[in-house]
């Protein structure tokens, strides 16, 4: 799998742009703040419906602008296909495939595939929970684009809970409070354990999938630097559900177990949303223990053996290393450059051409006042 070809309309700092790519490796180079991340930022995008760098899609919209549209030509088994994206704050995106107007975004999903390595990665390893459940979920939906129906009707649900639980709260506060309002969360609690359980299952599956191959990714990048461990843990205590019929009893115990807490603050306290990825070092947890270089070998860990489960899957994702060798000492460069060498297409930002290790040559193009050269 590769992208043949980008173009974009008032996307971020771009009125126009179009660039044509290829199978192997290629650089963007250009000082900061030239438009180098917003290229791979649109080729993103099109694999997530997301932005790795902000949490909505107002900042995407060139200023002045009502509307960005991203296309890229994506080549999987010798077929091209042309996906087209209309992002518009405040108003639902559209989508087109192959000219077609009858789609939905979330129907692009898994017509391209990316893993994407940027500084933002360090996240994963010191940042809040928050982050490493986000890297679970999105790497679930590049797996199987289905689940991002299981993703959005958790969150549904969750939403709706916690406005019953806020009313329900304030009721309580000022002497008032229904019983129909605990029947109707008896609802909401039977429909957030049916989905918080498949979600758990889900994530618990992949977890025991990267266990082995973050290992390996780690050993490679840092040998003899010790061992890792993922563990997935529950917002509430209890034994690992051995099925997802076990999962759903026991979220729903551990809501009965904390339903005066929940009233008490109007918030939803267990479940997927609240659940955690941890990684361990050795003994240790990474976070809050591992040194610098080592939290580095650890988020870049995460993302090849992201990559490694995605091909294994077929078709091979797009790689995208988004300014992340000036981050990295010489030793881990030239070892994050040699792993991810041989991949289909490798796309590759960097502030000056130095920064690019000697085992990514390939094409090169020129990034500077907006403008998009190939060299």
């Amino acid at each position: 799998m590769h992208v043949a070809h980008l173009s974009l309309a008032d996307f971020r700092s771009y009125a126009r742009a179009e660039v044509p790519l290829g199978p192997g490796v290629t650089a963007f180079v250009g000082p900061n703040g030239q438009g180098k991340t917003n290229l791979v930022e649109a080729i993103g995008y099109v694999a997530t419906l997301g932005s790795h760098r902000v949490a909505n899609d107002a900042p995407l919209v060139r200023l002045g602008a009502e509307r960005a549209v991203v296309r890229t030509s994506v080549v999987r088994d010798a077929r091209t296909t042309l996906v087209e994206l209309e992002i518009t704050p405040g108003k639902a995106n559209r989508a087109r495939i192959n000219r077609s107007d009858n789609v939905r975004p979330r129907d692009v999903l898994g017509l391209l595939r990316t893993v994407l390595f940027a500084p933002e990665d360090l996240a994963l390893v010191k940042g809040d929970p928050g982050e490493r459940r986000r890297f679970l979920d999105e790497l679930l939906v590049a797996r199987a684009p289905r689940l991002a129906g299981v993703r959005s009707d958790y969150e549904r649900v969750l939403k709706q809970r916690n406005a019953l639980l806020k009313t329900a709260a304030a009721a309580r506060r000022s002497g008032g409070g229904r019983a129909s309002d605990l029947a109707t969360l008896e609802v909401w609690d039977g429909h957030l354990a049916r989905t918080g359980a498949e979600l758990t299952a889900f994530r618990l599956q992949l977890v025991a999938a990267l266990q082995p191959l973050v290992a390996a990714a780690y050993a490679q990048l840092a040998p003899g630097a010790g061992e890792t461990l993922l563990e997935y843990r529950s917002s509430f205590e209890g034994e690992r559900p051995a099925s997802r019929e076990e999962a759903e009893q026991q979220l729903l115990a551990a809501l009965a177990e904390v339903r005066g807490q929940e009233l008490a603050r109007g918030l939803t306290l267990v479940g997927p949303h609240r659940d955690e990825l941890g990684l361990r070092l050795g003994e240790l947890p990474a976070k809050g223990y591992a040194s610098h270089g080592e939290s580095w070998s650890y988020a870049l860990a995460l993302r090849l053996a992201s990559y490694e489960l995605l091909r294994s899957d077929g078709g091979e994702p797009v790689l995208i290393l988004d300014d992340v060798f000036a981050e990295l000492d010489a030793r881990r460069r030239e070892q994050l450059a040699e792993l991810v060498a041989p991949a289909e297409q490798v796309l590759v930002t960097a502030a000056v051409a130095e920064d690019v290790p000697k085992a990514l040559s390939g094409a090169r193009y020129a990034v500077a006042g907006g403008e998009v050269t190939q060299l």
